[in-house]
């Protein structure tokens, strides 16, 4: 199974309101810091999908101007 950026970032959102909701610091820390990760994972497959989507948009317009 392929991940997503909408799964990433639904999983940050998820673990910053487990933070929101916690008592404990320890428990709203851990969840920062995982909100913090899965909100980084997102950041970088978006970026990678970006460029990959503009490579192909190369590719093609390469192709095309040599028929």
């Amino acid at each position: 199974m392929s991940a997503t950026s909408d799964f990433y970032r639904l999983q940050a959102e998820k673990c910053s309101s487990e933070a929101d909701a916690s008592d404990l610091p320890q428990v709203r820390d851990r969840n920062r810091r995982a909100a913090a990760a899965w909100q980084s994972m997102a950041d970088k497959l978006i970026l990678t999908e970006a460029t990959r989507a503009r490579a192909v948009a190369r590719k093609e317009a390469d192709a095309a101007s040599v028929e």
